[in-house]
Formats: C-alpha cells, sequence, structure tokens
C-alpha cells in the first residue's frame, strides 16, 4: 500500500518537437519573392508536420563514471548502458526507432586517474561467454535483432577489448547479431 508515496522517475532525457518540412526546391528569398507565384492548396500537403520525440533511458545497473565503470557483470549488465527511441508521429503513423549503447560487454576496465588510461582485461575469454551470453540474450529478447557496432579503437590501445568483443561475438554465433566494426581513426 505504499505505492502511493513512490515516483517512478528515469535517468535520462525526454523531449518532444513539432517540425514542419518544406519540400520546395526553391530558395528560401525564391520563396518569399513577391513575382514567386504562390499555389494555393493543403497546409498539410505542401509542409507536412511531423511530431518527433526523443526518449533515453539509462539503466540503473552498472551505472558509473567514465574510467571508473567498464565492461559486464556476472548477471549480464554492461556499464553506462542507455536506450535511445527516436519516435516520429505523421499522418496517422507512428514509426520507431530504437539504438541501444553501452560498454563492450567482457570484462575490461581502465585504471588510474589520469586522462584515458589503458585498458585491461581482467577475466578470461572463458569465464567471460556465459556473461557476454547473458547480456545479448537479453537484448535478443527486447529487440529480437541487432546491429552491433564496435567503436573502440581497432589499432591502439583500446585494441585488445576490441578483439575480445569480436571473439566473443564469434564464439555466441548468432545469426540475430550482425557485427560492424568501425574505426573513427580510419575516417577521420
Amino acid at each position: 500500500e505504499v505505492d502511493f508515496w513512490i515516483i517512478p522517475i528515469i535517468q535520462g532525457f525526454v523531449q518532444i518537437e513539432e517540425l514542419v518540412v518544406n519540400y520546395s526546391e526553391a530558395s528560401d528569398d525564391e520563396k518569399s519573392s513577391p513575382e514567386t507565384p504562390q499555389e494555393s492548396s493543403c497546409v498539410d500537403d505542401v509542409h507536412p508536420t511531423f511530431l518527433v520525440a526523443l526518449i533515453s533511458r539509462r539503466s540503473r545497473h552498472r551505472a558509473g563514471m567514465r574510467y571508473k565503470r567498464r565492461g559486464v557483470d556476472k548477471n549480464g549488465n554492461v556499464a553506462n548502458y542507455v536506450e535511445t527511441e527516436q519516435l516520429i508521429h505523421v499522418h496517422n503513423h507512428t514509426l520507431s526507432f530504437i539504438q541501444t549503447r553501452g560498454s563492450v560487454p567482457v570484462f575490461w576496465s581502465q585504471v588510474g586517474y589520469r586522462y584515458n588510461p589503458r585498458p585491461r582485461l581482467d577475466k578470461s575469454e572463458n569465464e567471460t561467454v556465459s556473461c557476454f551470453r547473458a547480456h545479448f540474450e537479453e537484448q535478443l529478447k527486447n529487440y529480437k535483432k541487432q546491429v552491433i557496432i564496435n567503436l573502440v579503437d581497432q589499432t591502439g590501445r583500446e585494441k585488445i577489448i576490441g578483439d575480445a568483443y569480436l571473439k566473443q561475438v564469434l564464439l555466441y554465433n548468432n545469426a540475430n547479431l550482425t557485427y560492424v566494426s568501425f574505426d573513427f581513426h580510419e575516417h577521420w
């Protein structure tokens, strides 16, 4: 009977905006010119209105400061996990796109207080398998299929983490996961 006193909250972000899209090829100067003929038509056809919502929710499991909370825990929760949903409503249709992000789901850490300390693996490949599996089984239960985009540096000091991640994906061998490695340094 205490539910009345408990307020459900999220750590995250919510923003809802109404957007009007102008499909006209003419420049802003041409559109406002008195010489430009103004067609009379339904405003919604010429300038459709979109309702856009962005909702981000941070997990309460393994939340922490960057460089202090990394990797996966024994239950498959990854550090600093965030689910972001983008909703778009137009012409009585609602579309949703969900993106999740979190720490690489292997046992790793960064020790020290200096900027960008060197990462290290804390447990073996075999010790990591069950926790990695638990993480992605929960992901696939919630989202059915996932594209994993690995953003760690593939050649520098983070290579050890990227290699461990890829190895776990290969060991898990699930057809509902697509793995993509994207190295920012290569595209800089």
